[in-house]
């Protein structure tokens, strides 16, 4: 049972020191004990609080009974997601690869540098450029130090995936500020209950709600990042070395007395402030002007809750989605191969081993077409490619999805199914995971709810950029592309080479398997000799 201070306390100093997990805290120049730390002093003969307190004041913490009190807070916050469904967030890449990182943790490869730092580094930007994410183990202290060693190892072990819907909340909440890098903002502990769906866990008492929310509060506050890019036209390069991708400024507790005196913790308030990069990726007017980049997406809420609700049974699942959230925005055309979604779902590391390993691969399989089906159940229904990834490798529940509900329609199906050579029940054919490795899903459709949002976001990003989008004079069909290049006498890689593209990307836009993009028709048209 964790212990708590009393009014009798004379702020002696002796107790805290000598607190083995640095439970005991000043608060407001008060002293407390932070129930979620205090583990009762288990490898002591007795809690050592109350053998130094010359007092007596620490006593067996009780649980409060009753309701808690509303505790008034004078602090303006704003609110997200006013219309209930999303809200607009930043999107630029420091905030990808640390969604990427928080959801990955110790799957990435993680790399020990000269000075015997831990890091994970990626080149970005068709290897132009760099990024690189560190641990620290201060919020507050400037500049901030990157821990070394086993500390780092533990540390990452410790993150919560949870974290990574904490930083896409702070994330959103930037886009309300004028220069992110200069304003803070205010965020409580009851706007992330009601937004990660934490409401409604009547599991959890008040207590472990704020110690949960405490931690996954500072977690995004403990990376620090170096970028590093080229410029590119009038922007200059960004070059920021160890920087904070979020300040957390200040941790305000809000607490309530019994009639013993004990403080009961009733609420937080975290202040925030967004890293320099912010100057570089969400500064309006310096994208008005073409110095900076203002990069931003929409975060739907209901993506949060989801999150919430399947990280523990199905990690993999809800990393693909949180990545999802970013693909989305290159546009619906864009095929993702399995292995791609493999290494997201499960890490580079995990996925190379299996890949070696034939007698885990099933198992590996089995998980993959479970996530699957967790995606397709929250709306992100994947899209088959049925040249690669045809109906006979495609999971049992995509085969079963135009099962009829209708009984008698239901027995004709399956009598009809059973009257052929193959029957969707039948066992995986042979080398299907050798199969897989060459297969691609076309795409995700997205929840009805998030595929509004996304139009009315691009159609926003549209009219802003009007004036300088490609607009080709023709809209290319399939057959007028595969007819003018064969009157050429080209073959689909001479046309391939003409374009910078792939000879598979030529054959599938000639199969309509997708839409060239109104950049890639002109180049189409440049090749073809009709601009």
């Amino acid at each position: 049972m964790p212990y708590a201070i009393t009014q009798r306390c004379i702020q002696c100093h002796n107790c805290l020191p000598e607190c083995p997990t640095g439970a005991i805290k000043i608060i407001e120049g008060e002293y407390w004990i932070d129930p979620s730390l205090c583990d009762n002093c288990q490898h002591y003969v007795a809690p050592q609080c109350v053998v130094l307190c010359p007092v007596n004041s620490p006593v067996p913490c009780q649980t409060k009974k009753g309701r808690y009190k509303v505790d008034e807070r004078n602090v303006p916050i704003q609110e997200l997601f006013l219309d209930g469904k999303s809200h607009p967030f930043a999107s630029a890449i420091v905030i990808w690869e640390l969604c990427n990182v928080l959801a990955q943790r110790q799957s990435l490869p993680w790399k020990i540098d000269a000075f015997g730092k831990l890091h994970y580094q990626r080149q970005i930007h068709g290897g132009k450029g760099t990024i690189a994410f560190q641990v620290t183990d201060s919020v507050g202290l400037e500049p901030p130090v990157a821990l070394k060693g086993e500390k780092v190892f533990s540390a990452i072990e410790t993150f919560d995936m949870r974290s990574a819907c904490v930083h896409l909340l702070y994330a959103a909440h930037v886009t309300n500020l004028d220069k992110p890098w200069e304003k803070e903002f205010i965020i409580n502990d009851r706007q992330i209950e009601e937004y990660l769906g934490l409401d409604k866990r009547t599991d959890l008492s008040k207590p472990i709600k704020l110690a949960l929310i405490k931690e996954l509060a500072q977690q995004p506050c403990r990376f620090i990042a170096s970028i590093h890019l080229p410029p590119k036209g009038k922007i200059e390069g960004v070059c920021l070395e160890k920087s904070r991708i979020w300040h957390l400024l200040d941790i305000q507790h809000h607490f309530q007395e019994d009639e013993m005196g004990c403080k009961h913790l009733v609420g937080l308030t975290f202040k925030i402030k967004a890293g320099r990069w912010a100057q570089y990726f969400l500064n309006r007017q310096g994208c008005k002007e073409r110095t900076a980049f203002y990069q931003y997406g929409t975060l739907p809420k209901a993506l949060l809750s989801a999150v919430m609700s399947i990280w523990q049974k199905h990690e993999g699942a809800a990393r693909m989605m949180l990545w999802l959230l970013f693909k989305t925005k290159m546009g619906r055309e864009q095929r993702v191969t399995i292995p791609t979604l493999m290494k997201v779902a499960y890490g580079e590391e995990k996925f190379s081993q299996v890949s070696l390993q034939p007698e885990n691969r099933q198992r590996l399989l089995k998980i993959f077409e479970s996530d699957l089906e967790v995606l397709n159940h929250y709306g992100f229904k994947p899209i088959f490619d049925p040249v690669t990834y045809p109906l006979e490798i495609q999971p049992l529940w995509a085969k079963l999805v135009d099962i009829p509900e209708d009984g008698e329609a239901a027995v004709e199906f399956w009598i009809d199914d059973g009257s052929h050579d193959t029957r969707l029940t039948d066992a995986a054919p042979r080398g299907k995971w050798n199969r897989l490795m060459n297969a691609r899903i076309l795409y995700f459709e997205m929840p009805p709810e998030w595929k509004k949002q996304l139009a009315k976001s691009k159609k926003k990003q549209k009219t802003t950029n009007r004036k300088t989008q490609l607009k080709p004079q023709i809209t290319l069909s399939t057959e007028y592309i595969s007819e003018a290049r064969k009157k050429l006498g080209l073959s689909q890689r001479d046309l391939a080479q003409l374009t910078g593209k792939s000879q598979s990307w030529i054959r599938d836009i000639e199969n309509g398997r997708f839409q060239a993009k109104l950049e890639d028709q002109m180049l189409l048209l440049k090749a073809l000799g009709m601009n």
